[in-house]
C-alpha cells in the first residue's frame, strides 16, 4: 500500500514539475533538472524539497545511488503514465485558452506543439496533434512541419510517418516544405525498402489524389538532390496503382536535365511520347534549356523544329534560349530574326534577352546594331520584364 502511494506521489510530482517548467521555462529540455532552469536559486530547491511528501526521496532518481533501484518495466510504465498525464494537462490548457484567449486557436495549438517538440516530448506532441485533429480543432501547416522536423531530429520514423499521414488526411494540399522534410529524413537514416513501404502506405490513404502526391514527392526528393530516390519512386508508380501523367514526366525531365543526365532525359522524353503523353511548352522548354546548358546546340534546333510541327507556341523562355543558342553559334542574323518575331507576337522581352543579344553583337563587331538595341532597351526599360517580375513568378 505504502509503495503504491509513493509511486503515485512520485508520478504526480514529476508531472507538476514538468508542467511548471513547461509553461515558465519552455526552452529547458529536461524539466526535472532544477540546475538547468534559468535564474534558479538554491533556496528554491530547499522550498521544493520541503514540499515533497515523506518517502518520495527514496524512489526519486537523484537518490538511486543510495541503493534504491527501479526496474525498467516500472520506469516505462511511469514514463507512459506521465506522458499521458502531460498530454491531458496540455490538451485541457489548449481548450481553456481556446475559450478565454483572444489569440486564434491555430496559434495556440502551434505554440503548445512547438514547446513540446522543443522540450524533447515528441510522442506527447504527436499524440496531442492526433487528439486535436479528432476534436476537429484546426492546425496550421507549420504545426505539422514542426512535428515532422522534430521526428527527423530524433530519428523517430514512426512519428514521422504518423505525422505526415495525419497531415495528409487533414488537408487537401500539402506544402512543398513537408516533402522536403521527408526527403531529408531518407537521405541518410533510412533505406529504399522503407521508403517504398512508406509511400505504399501513403498511397493507400490518398488514393483519389495519389498522382498529385507522388508528383510532389518525386519533386521533393529531386529538389533535395536525391535524384536516384526520385527515379525509384517514378519507376514504382504503377505498383502504387498510379499512372505517371504530364506533370510527372515534366518533373523527371527537369531533374535529369539539372544533374546533366542528358541521355536519360532524352530517353524519358521519347518514353512519354511513346505512351501517348503529348509534350507541352514546359516539356520543350526543359529539354531546350538542358541541351543549351551542355552545348548541344544542334539538337536544340531539332527539338525546336519538332515543337513547331506539334503546334506548340514558343514563349519568352523558348525565345530566350533560342536567341542565346543562335548567338553562341555565331548566327546573329537568326538571333535578330527570332528577337523580332518574339516582339511581333506581343511577347514582352526581358531585360536579359536584350543584354545577351547586345553582348553577342559587340563580340561579333556589330557595334552599330548593338548600340541601337541598347538605346531601345533604355527607352523601353519600364516595359521590360526584369528581376521583380521573375521574383513574383517564383512566389
Amino acid at each position: 500500500m505504502f509503495g503504491a502511494s509513493v509511486s503515485k506521489c512520485k508520478s504526480h510530482m514529476r508531472i507538476s514539475i514538468f508542467l511548471s517548467c513547461y509553461y515558465h521555462f519552455p526552452g529547458v529540455r529536461n524539466p526535472c533538472s532544477f540546475t538547468a532552469l534559468p535564474g534558479f536559486k538554491r533556496s528554491s530547491l530547499f522550498s521544493c524539497v520541503k514540499s515533497i511528501p515523506l518517502g518520495v526521496f527514496w524512489i526519486w532518481p537523484w537518490f538511486q545511488s543510495f541503493g534504491c533501484s527501479i526496474t525498467s518495466h516500472q520506469l516505462v510504465c511511469t514514463q507512459a503514465s506521465s506522458s499521458s498525464s502531460i498530454h491531458d494537462e496540455v490538451l485541457d490548457q489548449i481548450l481553456s485558452e481556446k475559450k478565454n484567449s483572444s489569440e486564434s486557436t491555430v496559434k495556440i495549438c502551434e505554440a503548445h506543439v512547438d514547446r513540446l517538440c522543443s522540450g524533447g516530448h515528441l510522442r506527447t506532441a504527436a499524440r496531442l496533434v492526433q487528439s486535436l485533429r479528432d476534436k476537429e480543432i484546426p492546425l496550421s501547416l507549420r504545426t505539422y512541419n514542426r512535428l515532422l522536423e522534430a521526428a527527423v531530429e530524433q530519428g523517430d520514423f514512426d512519428i514521422l510517418s504518423q505525422s505526415f499521414k495525419c497531415q495528409l488526411l487533414s488537408s487537401n494540399s500539402v506544402p512543398p516544405k513537408s516533402f522536403r522534410i521527408i526527403a531529408n529524413a531518407f537521405e541518410k537514416k533510412y533505406d529504399d525498402a522503407l521508403l517504398l513501404k512508406f509511400v505504399k502506405e501513403v498511397s493507400e490513404l490518398a488514393l483519389s489524389r495519389i498522382v498529385t502526391i507522388m508528383n510532389q514527392m518525386i519533386y521533393g526528393f529531386g529538389d533535395c538532390r536525391q535524384v536516384d530516390k526520385a527515379l525509384l519512386l517514378f519507376e514504382h508508380m504503377k505498383a502504387f496503382k498510379c499512372e505517371p501523367d504530364l506533370v510527372t514526366y515534366n518533373t523527371i525531365l527537369l531533374l535529369l536535365g539539372r544533374c546533366g543526365r542528358i541521355d536519360d532525359m532524352l530517353d524519358q522524353f521519347a518514353s512519354m511520347k511513346k505512351v501517348g503523353i503529348v509534350p507541352d511548352i514546359i516539356s520543350y522548354n526543359t529539354i531546350l534549356n538542358s541541351l543549351r546548358e551542355v552545348g548541344r546546340f544542334d539538337l536544340c534546333l531539332t527539338v525546336f523544329d519538332e515543337m513547331r510541327k506539334q503546334g506548340v507556341e514558343p514563349d519568352l523562355r523558348t525565345y530566350t534560349d533560342l536567341i542565346d543558342i543562335s548567338g553562341k553559334l555565331g548566327n546573329t542574323e537568326e538571333a535578330i530574326r527570332l528577337f523580332d518575331e518574339m516582339k511581333q507576337k506581343n511577347i514582352r522581352p526581358s531585360i536579359y534577352v536584350y543584354r545577351s543579344l547586345i553582348q553577342r553583337l559587340k563580340k561579333m563587331g556589330k557595334l552599330k546594331l548593338a548600340l541601337q538595341l541598347s538605346e531601345e532597351m533604355n527607352r523601353d526599360q519600364s516595359k521590360l520584364i526584369g528581376p521583380k517580375d521573375f521574383k513574383k513568378k517564383r512566389r
